[in-house]
Formats: C-alpha cells, structure tokens, sequence
C-alpha cells in the first residue's frame, strides 16, 4: 500500500513487524523511515511510533497575505488549519464554563426579563462596575470609584478607544519591542510616531526610555509588564514603579494592557503598575477574553478624570455601549464567585500544559533553542540560534502541520527579533504537545545537517 493511501495521523508497522512482512533487515526499514520523514511525510514520537504525515498544501509564509498574520495571532487561520497549533493563543472550549454561565444568563432573563436588552449606560452596567471596582480591590489592591470604570467589548476595543482619545497625527507614543502587533496597529491606524523600546529580562529598558523622554513628549508608552506579549517578561517592581515615576515626572500616561496576571503557575502574586498609582498617569486596560471566553467580549478600561469626557464620546461613537444583556450576566458570574474557582481551574488545567511543553522544550537546547521559563502566562519566547533562519523553521514547520509565530511579527520595525518565535501552549491539547515538538525537533535537525545558507528576513 503506498503511504499516500493511509491517513493522516495512522500509526506505521513496527521496525520489526515491517522487516518480517517485507523480508528484509531491519536496517533497510530504518533507513526508509528516515527518507520519509526527511521528505515530511512521516514524524516519529519517541518512545511510541512512526505516524504518516500529510503536508498541508498553500499554507507558507509566502502565500500569507498583509494582515493574515493579524488573523493568525487570533485563532483564525487564512487557509488551511493546522494540525497542531502553538500559535494562537485562544483557550481550549473545552475549558469554557458553560453550566455556571448558562445559569447566570437564565437568571438575568428571569429576573430583568426585556430589559436585559435594553441599552446599558455608555460607560457600562453600573452593577458589572462595581462587581468590577470590588475585583480589582480584592486582587489587584487597586482602590478605584466605579465612576472611574468604562466597560468596553473586549481589550482591543480598549485600546482603539485610547487611540481616538490620545493620538493626534503625528504625535509620539512608545511601546515596548516587541509588542502587540493589535495595539501597534491601533496607534498606527491614528497616524502616531511610534518608537519601540528594548525588552530585558526584567521589563523595559529604563535607560534607553530616559534617553528617548530627553528627546521625545509621548503622549504615553504601551506596556504589559505582566507576561508580556510575547516575551511573557514579567516587570520587577522596581521597573514598575520607575515607569510610573517616569510618567509623572516627564507628564506622559501609562496605557496598561493586562489580561494575564491571574495566570501564574508558582503562587506568586503579580500586582499591575496601576497597583502603584496614586497620580492617574496609568490606563489599565483589561480583558476577561483570553482567560474566559473569546465570544463575551467584555473588559474594561480605568479612566482618569481629565480625560473622561473623551473617552466616554469615543465610546459612544464606536458601538453606543457593550451588550447590556452579557454584562448583566458576567456581573452575575463574578457577585456569585464563580470567578475564583474558574481561574482556580484553569491554573491547573494550564499548568499541566505549561510543564509538558517547557520539558519538551529542554530537550531541544542542544538543537539551538533557548529559552526563560516564565512560570505563568499562555506562551513561551523561544530564542534560536544565529544560524538559524525563523523563516526557514516556520515555512518547514508548517508544511508539516504545526503553527508557529516567527518573532518578526512583533517586531516595530519586523526586521528585528528575526531569530526568534513564540510557541503558545493553550490550544492544542496535552497528547498533541509531543507531537508538535516531533515536528519541530525534525525540521532543527533537518536545518542543523543542511550546508550553512543565509536566509532573507520576513518582510
């Protein structure tokens, strides 16, 4: 039978089996298998087998069109989907807490009836704010009036809004490099300057940025220095509270995107930079997408008061207000506590992913890969080495069915972090992390026994 008549995923005979069917040794089996999976149409998992491996069709990084990256950062793949995916970071709907939400959409319809749908307040639901302003209290320490709240679809609307409040053409703005390529893309659409800011180990290069305010008056710096996307850098707190000292001392605002901080792995708290702020220099900006479910959209922004006005016609001028009815039901959710056993939940559930994919990883250090653990968050900042083209592995990886991020894509300017990618654990499933790493471990054995090429950067 040829390999093209079995099915993606089928396991192959033994070495062993095959050597008897066929009569011949087992050194002509072995050699064979090693053709095939040289050709990508097999991949072996070690320790279970030989699996036969289809190669998707027109799904290179050249056939990519402008913006289906975007796309692909979202869980939304432009052709063919891949059959292992550590590139997007959309949870797995199997987490998703349908019986405890489902009873608090039946509860609102029964108690608000009509009125559920109804448009809310533009800044939102006042309940939801102040089930809102009691979270951030209890978890973040953050002491904020429910005035002080605007509920938005999501973080990226959040983000657009600030763009429209903030941004004139040409203005200055800063962002960490690299960054999110949804709130590079926001500022730009406003016609800003945007400067990109070097990431260390620790959070942002403080001496580069006071090099930059000698030169430049932004408008503000975009950060998330909770597991930041996509280095999943986490601030020191003296980092925080040196931006923050920044901020007032040179009159620009922090716009502080967060949607990872309550996904830690080793009990450590996190506190945001709004933590800190006594000055309302800091727009923290949260979404409960990413950790909850995609399709609510809801999140928040904190707003400072003299710029309030603004944002609440920039608001209104986007959608009028966010559905009444799921900000009825999501303020339900958290006043019944359902909140703190769901991220209890997924901690777990995510955890185990996390230490399955870091220890695949480290089996892969002596093929040039490189990482920091960042114990918390959805993804992993993979480094690769000189050698090493991030298009080359890609391209390779994805023939094969396993999506990756090249770290271009973060890039300001997309012409830095070219020996780089983000791998990102929360889709695929536990029994499909070893396969995705067979696939990378092949196509960096592959590229390590190919004569040295250079390789042109993704543009």
């Amino acid at each position: 039978m040829a390999i093209d008549d079995l099915s993606d995923g089928e396991k192959l005979p033994s070495i062993r089996s095959l050597s008897k069917t066929l009569e011949v040794n087992n050194v002509t089996v072995i050699n064979a298998f090693k053709m095939l999976e040289q050709e990508g149409l097999v991949y072996t998992v070690e320790g279970s087998g030989t699996y036969v491996r289809k190669p998707l069709k027109n799904y290179g990084l050249m056939n990519l069109e402008e913006g289906d990256f975007e796309l692909m950062l979202s869980g939304i793949y432009p052709h063919s989907k891949p059959n292992v995916d550590f590139a997007s970071v959309t949870p797995s709907p199997d987490l998703f807490p349908i019986k405890e939400f489902k009873e608090s959409l039946i509860e609102v319809l029964d108690r608000d009836g009509g009125n559920a749908f109804s448009y809310p307040e533009i800044r939102g639901y006042e309940p939801l704010r102040e089930s809102i302003s009691k979270f951030l209290l209890d978890n973040y320490s953050i002491n904020l009036s429910v005035d002080g709240i605007l509920i938005t679809s999501g973080g990226q609307q959040g983000l657009d809004i600030i763009s429209k409040t903030l941004i004139e053409p040409l203005d200055v703005v800063f962002v960490e490099n690299p960054t999110y390529p949804g709130a590079y893309q926001a500022f730009k659409s406003r016609g800003a300057k945007i400067i990109g800011i070097p990431m260390e180990n620790d959070g942002i290069n403080i001496e580069i940025l006071k090099s930059y305010l000698k030169r430049y008056s932004p408008k503000f710096i975009y950060t998330m220095p909770n597991f930041q996307n996509p280095t999943t850098i986490c601030y020191s707190e003296e980092k925080k509270r040196e931006l923050l000292r920044l901020a007032i001392e040179h009159d620009f605002y922090i716009v502080e995107d967060d949607f990872l901080t309550d996904l830690t792995f080793n009990n450590s708290i996190l506190y945001p930079v709004k933590s800190y702020d006594r000055s309302e220099k800091v727009i923290f900006i949260k979404s409960f997408s990413k950790i909850f479910m995609p399709g609510i959209r809801v999140g928040f922004l904190t707003v400072p008061e003299d710029i309030f006005k603004d944002v609440y016609k920039a608001k209104h001028s986007t959608d009028i207000s966010s559905s009444g009815y799921l900000q009825r039901a999501f303020d339900l959710y958290l006043r019944n506590g359902y909140w703190i056993n769901y991220i209890e939940n997924i901690r777990e559930n995510y955890k185990k992913k996390y230490d399955l994919f870091t220890s695949e990883l480290d089996k892969l250090s002596n093929l040039g890969i490189s990482y920091i653990k960042p114990n918390g968050g959805l993804s992993v900042w993979v480094n690769l080495d000189d050698d090493i083209s991030q298009t080359k592995v890609y391209e390779d990886c994805l023939k094969l069915g396993l999506a990756t991020v090249p770290g271009n894509v973060f890039s300001v300017d997309q012409n830095s972090y070219i020996n780089a990618l983000r791998l990102s654990f929360s889709t695929p499933e536990l029994d499909e992390i070893p396969l995705g790493f067979s696939i990378l471990k092949n196509v960096l054995s592959n590229i390590k026994n190919e004569d040295k090429r250079t390789y042109m950067p993704f543009v």
